[in-house]
């Protein structure tokens, strides 16, 4: 059974992840005095500080599931919210600093696979004539020159796909959890199971754990507006959206960032970044606006019947 017309959340969706793209006001000044697994760390010690009131009832609700939902959101808060991060931040630390963003492109690719095996979500022809031109454009944002990137080095392009794998599955495990979890419980369990998580990258890497009160205002913007706000807007969203639709959705979070980019952190674009930052926003835009008022959907999810 599909969704309910009416019901898809795709611009929600765009709007969380946009709010993602803000991170880079609040961690740029962080990165240049702290390690960024001592800001990981404490972005999660934060966010479930404030969101204890919510644990009780959060672990009730995963414990009242079947296996799959344990193992899911288990998947969710180690993998995408603390392993991917690690990853991805060390293919910048022992490669260039091209073949991470080069193929974490490949995220949306990982998500539709995904969702069709996890999920079954079925594709059309039309999700396509959206996907395609979002992922050129995204390419297009990423690099200044998009016709010479050299991936060169196999351990970064290793730990970068690990990353995409990860992030491409905590679309479509959210996804699975979140339409028999309300989306507060899931992200309180995605930050409380990520926090431990988080503490053995920060011990493994031998990165501190003070971190000085002069970084705590930045942290905590750091923490509620990309970080707690942004993520339980886009488990509301994920409730109802299919993980296929949803990880094209996403793209928006390139296209934030290139804005805060260029408007307050005074970087430039090419003519190409342009064209990539219009595709994005255009295919974005385009395909929330297709899902809202389209009979013919460009993803049909099938309902999901809990598990015991």
């Amino acid at each position: 059974m599909a969704l309910a017309r009416g019901s898809d959340r795709t611009w929600l969706v765009a709007l969380a992840t946009a709010m993602w793209g803000t991170d880079a006001l609040w961690r740029q000044p962080l990165a240049t005095s702290l390690p960024s697994a001592s800001v990981v760390f404490w972005e999660h010690v934060i966010i479930v500080l404030l969101l204890a009131p919510l644990l009780p009832r959060a672990w009730r609700a995963l414990a009242a599931c079947g296996w799959r939902e344990r193992i899911a959101m288990i998947t969710v808060g180690v993998g995408s919210s603390a392993l991917a991060t690690a990853l991805f931040t060390t293919a910048f630390k022992v490669g260039d600093p091209v073949t991470p963003l080069v193929l974490q492109k490949l995220q949306p690719i990982f998500a539709a696979v995904a969702s069709y095996a996890l999920l079954r979500e079925r594709l059309s022809a039309r999700y396509f004539a959206f996907a395609v031109p979002a992922l050129v454009g995204a390419w297009l944002l990423a690099f200044e020159d998009p016709l010479h990137i050299e991936v060169s080095q196999v351990v970064p392009a290793l730990l970068a796909l690990g990353a995409a794998a990860l992030w491409a599955a905590g679309t479509v495990l959210g996804r699975f959890v979140s339409s028999r979890i309300p989306a507060r419980d899931v992200t309180a369990l995605r930050f409380s199971i990520g926090l431990p998580a988080a503490a053995v990258v920060l011990l493994a890497s031998g990165s501190p754990v003070a971190v000085g009160w002069d970084n705590a205002f930045g942290l905590v913007l750091l923490a509620l507006i990309p970080g707690l706000i942004a993520l339980g807007l886009y488990y509301v969203g994920l409730s109802t959206t299919p993980a296929a639709r949803a990880t094209l959705a996403e793209l928006s979070f390139p296209a934030t960032a290139a804005i805060v980019g260029v408007f307050v952190l005074g970087a430039e674009l090419s003519a190409t970044q342009w064209i990539g930052f219009v595709l994005v926003v255009a295919m974005v835009a385009g395909l929330g606006w297709h899902e809202r008022v389209s009979r013919v959907k460009v993803v049909e999810a099938p309902e999901v019947v809990p598990s015991r």
